[in-house]
């Protein structure tokens, strides 16, 4: 089950975090994965540690240019996964213009810029494309206001996708992870709460229902199902992956 021998994906910000671990399990299972990333260095390093069926991209999904490039130069495409963002941490009050054009950028026009580059190269026969939502998406988390506003729009556009490349036999989802263990989360406690770090991650884990935050690995196995051929029948729904936050939390 779950075998992507033949695939070939596209994994955005797969040079460390969640879309590392989506570029290393789709490997195992067979895909040939272009690891694209923004930081050269990381992509190398991740395909360097997936082997032969992996080749590094630097690519910035903010710029269009660079984007379309990416793509046309691939010579086949089945799969894109679009776990490329980045966070804030700020009120609507506390934000500022260049945070929210950022985020932006990166968040909302980079998933964006992919979809633009790689549907025409998915309608040749079809394939799958699953976006990197967050509950932030749809529940209320303080603080997040930027960072919650390109979620929102990663979950629009996910079911916009799904809806309209239907005759095109693209199928379009999208995961939405509560709190993952990345590296991440220890340089913003590190940032932010220097010598209480394993206070304030005790803290973070326990938001949790489940009393703990997520692998990235846990986030890739979904991806995988989402991506392989066990998953046909589902286009246009939004998984969440939260430890029991949405509906436990009360």
């Amino acid at each position: 089950m779950f075998s992507l021998l033949g695939k070939h994906a596209v994994v955005t910000g797969a040079g460390s975090g969640i879309g590392k671990a989506v570029a290393i399990l789709l490997a195992e299972q067979g895909a040939t994965v272009y690891v694209a990333d923004i930081n050269a260095q990381q992509a190398e390093e991740t395909a360097k540690e997936i082997g032969s069926n992996a080749v590094a991209k630097a690519a910035d999904v903010s710029n269009q240019k660079v984007t379309k490039d990416l793509f046309a130069s691939l010579p086949q495409l089945d799969i894109l996964v679009n776990s490329a963002g980045v966070s804030h941490i700020g009120t609507a009050e506390s934000t500022a213009e260049a945070d929210f054009d950022r985020l932006y950028n990166v968040n909302v026009k980079g998933v964006y810029n992919c979809l633009n580059a790689a549907i025409p190269r998915l309608k040749e026969k079809g394939g799958v494309i699953v976006n990197m939502c967050s509950i932030a998406a749809t529940v209320g988390i303080p603080d997040r206001f930027a960072y919650s506003m390109t979620k929102g729009a990663v979950y629009s556009m996910t079911l916009s996708v799904a809806k309209d490349y239907l005759k095109d036999k693209i199928r379009c989802n999208c995961v939405s992870p509560a709190r993952v263990h990345t590296p991440f989360v220890d340089g913003f406690l590190k940032k932010n709460y220097p010598g209480k770090e394993e206070e304030m991650f005790d803290k973070l884990s326990k938001t949790q229902p489940i009393g703990r935050m997520a692998k990235p690995e846990e986030i890739a196995g979904l991806i995988l199902y989402l991506c392989s051929d066990e998953a046909s029948f589902i286009t246009g729904c939004d998984y969440p992956i939260d430890g029991g936050f949405i509906k436990l939390n009360n």
